[in-house]
C-alpha cells in the first residue's frame, strides 16, 4: 500500500493534473462503504474559520471520526488537528499541507472542502476520483463549465455530494418551502431574495474609514509570504499574483475575482437556494436576467460586485428579484424591518418570508398549518447539514442538497453577475444549458486554470 501511495503522489505532484487512473478506494466506495459497525472517517480541507466551524459539527457526530486536517497554512492545519485531539481526548489527528497526500489515504471516506471558491471544484474532482465523498462549501465555484464537469463526475462515480447551503437542514426553512409547494399562497407570482453585500450599509465599502474599505485600499501593497504558508499551492488554479497581507485573508478570498464572484454568490446563494427549493426548481433556473450594480469606487484589491439588483424570470412566468441588503433595505423593511437577509414568496393570497431568525407570513394562521398524508413534504434532514452528509455517506442515499441544486444555485448567481457586467439581458435555455445569442457572455462561463492545474473530464 505504501508503494502505491508514493506512486500516486509522485504522479499527481509531477503532472499537477487530475489522476487518470482511479485509485482502489473507489471500488470500496461503490461497494457501500462504510459498513454499519464502523464510523465514517472524515477530513477537513481548508482549516480556516468556516471550515473549522463545519468540522465542529462533525466532531459532535458519533457516527463520524475526524482523522485529518489539511491547509497550506501550517498553523491553521495544526490548530485544527489540535482541536480534534482535544475533543476526542486522544492523540492521532494527522495534518497535511498538500491535499493530494491526504486524498491518497485509503482509510479516508469523505472530506469537507472549505477552501476559497476557486479551489472547490478542482479539489472535489480530485476527491471523488480518489473514491471519496464530498461536502463542498458554497458557492460551488468560479466557472460554470467547471461545475458541469463535477456534476458529471459525481454521477459517474456515484459519489455522495453535499452542498454547504445549510439552510435546507433548518426546520423553519423547510416549513416555508412546504407552504409554497402546498399552495398556501395560491399561485406564486414573484419572489424577493436578498443578502449581505460588500456594500452593506453598516461598515460597507462605500463608507469612508470602514474596515473593509481600508482592507481594499491597502490590499495591493506587496508583503512577504508568511513562513508557514505554501503560497504557490494556496494560489493553485488561480492566476499567479504578488502576495499581499489582505489577499490571503477571508476579505481577499471573498471579494477578489481571481478567487470568487463576490458576495453575490458567497452570501447570495443562501437565499437563492431557498428560492429554488420553494419553487421546486433544483433541476432548472430562470430564463432571463437583467440588472444593475456597483463596484468599489476607489482603486484597491477588491473587484467583485458590492451591490446588485437583478430581475430574473422563470419560464413559467414567476419573477425573482435578487438584491444585496443595501439595495433591498427600503423594499424589505416595508414588511420585514431589520431583516438583512432572506427569501420572500408572494402569491395570490399574501406572502411567506423566511430568514435564519424566523418564518413570517402575511396571515399568521398559516404558521399553524399541519400537513396531511396527501400534502407535499420536503426532505427532512436529521440533525444539521453535516449530520445529513455523514448519514448519506453511510447509506448512499441522496443528500438534502445534491449536486443538481448546487449547480443551478450557482448558475443564478453567475448569470446575475453576467447581466450586470455586460449591461444587457442574459437569456438562458435550461434544457440545453446555454446562453442564447450572446457570445461575449458565453465566455464568462469558463476559466482557464493556471498551469499545471486542470479541470477536465476524466
Amino acid at each position: 500500500m505504501q508503494t502505491n501511495r508514493r506512486m500516486f503522489l509522485k504522479s499527481a505532484l509531477t503532472a499537477g493534473a487530475l489522476p487518470a487512473i482511479v485509485p482502489a478506494g473507489v471500488v470500496r466506495a461503490q461497494e457501500g462503504r462504510p459498513i454499519p459497525s464502523n464510523r465514517v472517517t472524515f477530513a477537513l480541507i481548508g482549516s480556516g474559520s468556516m471550515g473549522t466551524a463545519g468540522m465542529r459539527n462533525v466532531l459532535k457526530n458519533k457516527e463520524a471520526q475526524v482523522i485529518a486536517t489539511c491547509d497550506p497554512f501550517k498553523s491553521r492545519r495544526e490548530l485544527g488537528a489540535k482541536l480534534v485531539d482535544e475533543t476526542y481526548q486522544t492523540a492521532g489527528c494527522a495534518s497535511y499541507g498538500d491535499f493530494r497526500e491526504l486524498l491518497a489515504r485509503k482509510d479516508l471516506d469523505c472530506v469537507e472542502i472549505a477552501t476559497g471558491d476557486y479551489w472547490h471544484v478542482p479539489m472535489a474532482l480530485y476527491a471523488v476520483r480518489a473514491g471519496k465523498d464530498v461536502y463542498v462549501e458554497k458557492p460551488l465555484g468560479v466557472a460554470m463549465q467547471w461545475a458541469w464537469v463535477l456534476r458529471d463526475e459525481i454521477a459517474k462515480r456515484k459519489a455522495v455530494f453535499q452542498f454547504g447551503t445549510w439552510q435546507r437542514s433548518v426546520g423553519h426553512f423547510r416549513k416555508a418551502c412546504e407552504m409554497v409547494r402546498n399552495g398556501v399562497l395560491g399561485a406564486v407570482q414573484r419572489v424577493e431574495a436578498w443578502s449581505h453585500g460588500m456594500g452593506s450599509d453598516v461598515g460597507g465599502i462605500f463608507n469612508e474609514g470602514s474596515a473593509i474599505r481600508n482592507f481594499h485600499i491597502n490590499g495591493l501593497k506587496p508583503s512577504p509570504v508568511p513562513d508557514d504558508l505554501d503560497y504557490n499551492l494556496w494560489q493553485g488554479p488561480a492566476p499567479a499574483r504578488v502576495h499581499t497581507n489582505v489577499r490571503t485573508t477571508p476579505h481577499g478570498i471573498y471579494h477578489v475575482s481571481d478567487y470568487a464572484l463576490g458576495f453575490i454568490a458567497g452570501w447570495g446563494i443562501h437565499p437563492i437556494d431557498i428560492v429554488q427549493w420553494g419553487l421546486g426548481m433544483d433541476q432548472s433556473a430562470p430564463v432571463s436576467y437583467q440588472g444593475t450594480g456597483r463596484f468599489p469606487d476607489v482603486r484597491g484589491l477588491f473587484d467583485t460586485l458590492a451591490t446588485w439588483d437583478v430581475q430574473c424570470k422563470y419560464g413559467n412566468g414567476v419573477e425573482l428579484r435578487f438584491m444585496d441588503w443595501l439595495t433591498a433595505k427600503p423594499i424589505i423593511e416595508a414588511y420585514r424591518p431589520g431583516c438583512d437577509h432572506g427569501t420572500t414568496f408572494f402569491g395570490e393570497k399574501g406572502w411567506i418570508s423566511v430568514d435564519r431568525g424566523s418564518l413570517r407570513t402575511s396571515d399568521k394562521a398559516w404558521q399553524k398549518i399541519q400537513w396531511g398524508e396527501k400534502d407535499t413534504t420536503l426532505y427532512a434532514s436529521k440533525g444539521n447539514q453535516w449530520d445529513n452528509f455523514i448519514q448519506c455517506v453511510r447509506t448512499r442515499a441522496p443528500t438534502v442538497n445534491p449536486i443538481e441544486s448546487a449547480v443551478n444555485d450557482d448558475l443564478i448567481c453567475h448569470l446575475s453577475d453576467f447581466a450586470i457586467r455586460t449591461g444587457r439581458e442574459i437569456k438562458w435555455d435550461p434544457k440545453t444549458e446555454k446562453i442564447i445569442g450572446d457570445k461575449e457572455a458565453e465566455l464568462f462561463l469558463d476559466r482557464t486554470p493556471r498551469a499545471p492545474w486542470k479541470v477536465e473530464r476524466g
